[in-house]
């Protein structure tokens, strides 16, 4: 266990090398300088060449790419992801104030989408045939096809234009309101679970249809075991590990997901602070963020593999 867990650490270390140069060299590439949008969209007055080149010495950018990229990664070693060149704020506070609200937003989207999305598939493969099979798997079909940023916007004009019962946009700490922070994430989080919701509740539902045709599971019905027994102990646990898969790759479907959610929905989160650096040219920002989401990601992908042994303990890890 030990070496496989060191030997995809590696890999993961690999990969975010990987995804660091491509994103370096991608936002490098766009058109446009980012210290003349930063001085057009600020207050900052630049009356000669002279001044425009010691903001560029300023924030690194008179090297070429490939020292730029050294040093930014010599500061990563560090613990410092650079200097906002819009901000002009550390990388680092501002991530500190970003990154928490996308991850509530993130893991209350995660767990509602397990939760239900295991529940739903169970449910049609235990009722396979029956209208409830038939809705919920139209309605799980109908959740994959739907983009999530168009129900965003009827979410908005429905209940917050037309019956007024959800704020429009905006994000509350619950720790300083907790159901005035409620009522604003319940139309973001169901956006974000929203495809995860259904394809768990497919795989699922396919997952355990396998499950229940094998030899055991049919020994456990001739018994005259009770229905809950045989589904919690001998049907649950052993079609989790196609389930486990897909919930790993939820995490880089929510996070991907909360850039165009956090911008709908007006919520300063780490996704709306990257597209506001995406297009300001912001480097460190995009940077530091894509590293940081990068990082969760394969992280989230080490612990998806190691519990594969405790669902299937004849799973041995090379």
């Amino acid at each position: 266990m030990a070496t496989y867990i060191v030997r995809r650490l590696l890999i993961g270390v690999l990969i975010l090398i990987m995804v660091t140069v491509l994103v370096f060299i991608v936002m490098r590439f766009l058109p446009g300088d980012p210290l003349m949008l930063y001085v057009s969209q600020s207050d900052v007055n630049v009356a000669s060449p002279e001044q425009l080149e010691k903001l560029r010495l300023e924030f690194g950018l008179d090297k070429s790419f490939p020292m730029q990229y050294i040093d930014w990664i010599g500061g990563v070693l560090r613990g410092d992801l650079g200097v906002s060149v819009f901000y002009r704020q550390s990388v680092s506070y501002l991530f500190s104030k970003r990154l928490p609200i996308t991850i509530y937003l993130g893991v209350l989207a995660f767990i509602i989408s397990s939760i239900l999305g295991v529940i739903f598939g169970t449910t049609c493969a235990l009722r396979r045939g029956k209208k409830i099979d038939a809705v919920i798997t139209v309605l799980a079909n109908i959740g994959i096809t739907v983009p999530s940023f168009w129900v965003g916007i009827l979410l908005i004009y429905l209940f917050s234009l037309k019956l007024g019962w959800l704020p429009t946009s905006g994000y509350t700490s619950p720790f300083q309101d907790f159901w005035l922070s409620l009522r604003r994430v319940i139309m973001p989080v169901f956006c974000l679970s929203l495809f995860s919701i259904a394809s768990l509740t497919r795989q699922s539902r396919s997952s355990v249809l396998e499950v229940i045709g094998m030899d055991y599971v049919r020994t456990a019905w001739a018994k005259g075991l009770r229905e809950r027994a045989i589904v919690l102990k001998h049907i649950i646990k052993n079609a989790m590990i196609p389930v486990i898969t897909i919930l790993g790759v939820q995490v880089s479907l929510i996070f991907g997901g909360s850039v165009l959610i956090e911008t709908i929905f007006n919520i300063p989160g780490m996704g709306r602070l990257l597209t506001e650096a995406v297009f300001g040219h912001d480097y460190q920002v995009v940077q530091g963020g894509v590293l940081i989401i990068a990082l969760i990601i394969v992280l989230t992908n080490l612990l998806v593999d190691i519990s594969y042994g405790w669902f299937d303990p004849r799973i041995r890890y090379g």
